[in-house]
């Protein structure tokens, strides 16, 4: 695959400006298009089924999930009974997982990306403050395939999908922005402070178990609840289960809050990218 990159003047001022940031990503797009099919192809390359791992690893967890909670724990979701809560459960369980994956995919890649192209840093012209856009790509790319998994099986299960289900996108939006703001600051951060690689798969663990996977936000103590919704993956999980799952429209002040507070983490990861990056080279 042929990638054309773009002329910069590795001697100019690299803006910080909102402005200059989606600028940069306009004229870049064929080349963030390119470098994310790149990523997800080489993903699989050299297996035996290739792409189609993308399509079966979700179906198996789906299959996995629904397994062990309806016929081992016999789990029940609150609110949710009879039969239906048989593989309900593991739907409402895969919405969860779709969601943190996501977030995790790209934050545990972020303090690499810099470090594992370096020749993009030291032989090259290349505007790297594309790498955590073509891992956003890569990583929506294989949430997307999940996603229809989960229809597919929303439907199976229930004879019918939510009519709500057309609002993902906007519901799914704060958290790409969020989440790409903080991969800027854990990719520029990553070239200075190796550990913070090791430091972010162990955060990104605990937050599986302290974000509502694999039960309700209602099941957590008024105590701690507080703590609970601090979480950014909180509010983004129990959103995209009122919208695919239960119907409901979104909260649309608390996602305009979140976009808010996710567009400014996106803006201050992006200029702190730009202002660090000169001394990529050296450190490299």
């Amino acid at each position: 695959m042929t990638i054309t990159l773009v002329a910069i003047n590795p001697n100019a001022v690299h803006p910080i400006s909102p402005l200059a940031l989606c600028k940069g990503l306009w004229r870049n797009h064929q080349l963030i298009v390119q470098m994310t099919k790149r990523e997800v192809m080489g993903r699989y390359k050299g297996s035996a089924i290739g792409l189609a791992w993308s399509l079966f690893n979700p179906v198996l967890m789906l299959i996995v999930y629904t397994f062990v909670f309806s016929e081992i724990f016999k789990s029940r979701w609150g609110g949710v009974g009879g039969d239906e809560s048989k593989t309900q459960f593991a739907v409402l369980l895969f919405v969860g997982m779709i969601v943190l994956n996501l977030f995790s995919e790209v934050i545990n890649r972020a303090p690499s990306l810099i470090i594992s192209n370096v020749n993009y840093v030291k032989k090259v012209v290349f505007p790297l403050e594309i790498l955590p856009i073509v891992a956003m790509g890569a990583a929506l790319f294989h949430s997307l395939i999940s996603l229809c998994v989960l229809l597919a099986a929303f439907a199976l299960f229930n004879s019918y999908l939510q009519w709500t289900v057309i609002f993902t996108p906007l519901v799914l939006l704060p958290l790409i922005i969020l989440t790409t703001g903080l991969a800027w600051i854990l990719a520029a951060i990553g070239v200075y402070l190796r550990d913070v690689g090791q430091t972010i798969g162990l955060i990104t663990t605990i937050l599986m178990f302290l974000s509502p996977v694999f039960y309700p936000v209602t099941a957590v103590p008024e105590r701690f609840r507080a703590m609970m919704m601090a979480n950014p993956l909180t509010f983004m999980i129990e959103q995209t289960r009122e919208v695919l799952i239960w119907g409901h429209l979104p909260n649309w002040a608390g996602l305009g809050i979140y976009t808010l507070v996710a567009l400014v983490i996106a803006w201050a990861g992006y200029a702190l990218f730009q202002k660090t990056r000169k001394g990529f080279a050296d450190v490299l």
